[in-house]
């Protein structure tokens, strides 16, 4: 079994900062992308950004510049840190990772997701 358990959301005005984790625990052999994503009502939930094992970096064109992607390959968590945020980055964000779940080899690599945080953006 494995798991994703994110932290972090909140309330915040404008041009605040905030900072997400996502913890994976469980059965886990390797860990490859590690990502999040966001999603308000009445849309697809759209990559915001992710980061593969060795560290390599993409982000969405709107939050490049105000976020960082990073992640902790001890620790099997991975962050993400908003500043300058804005009414528009308003949504549910969920962590998404590729693992190969030791219970599972065969399987491959598995997308998992965590749970949500809310992040609400206002003054």
């Amino acid at each position: 079994q494995v798991q994703l358990v994110e932290s972090g959301g909140g309330l915040v005005q404008p041009g605040g900062s905030l900072r997400l984790s996502c913890a994976a625990s469980g059965s886990i052999s390797i860990i490859n992308v590690m990502g999040w994503y966001r999603q308000v009502p009445g849309k697809e939930r759209e990559l915001v950004a992710k980061i593969t094992s060795g560290s390599s970096t993409n982000y969405a064109d709107s939050v490049k510049g105000r976020f960082t992607i990073s992640r902790d390959n001890a620790k099997n968590t991975v962050y993400l840190q908003m500043n300058s945020l804005k009414p528009e980055d308003t949504a549910v964000y969920y962590c998404s990772a590729s693992i190969l779940a030791s219970t599972s080899p065969r399987l491959g690599f598995l997308d998992y997701w965590g749970q949500g945080t809310q992040v609400t953006v206002s003054s």
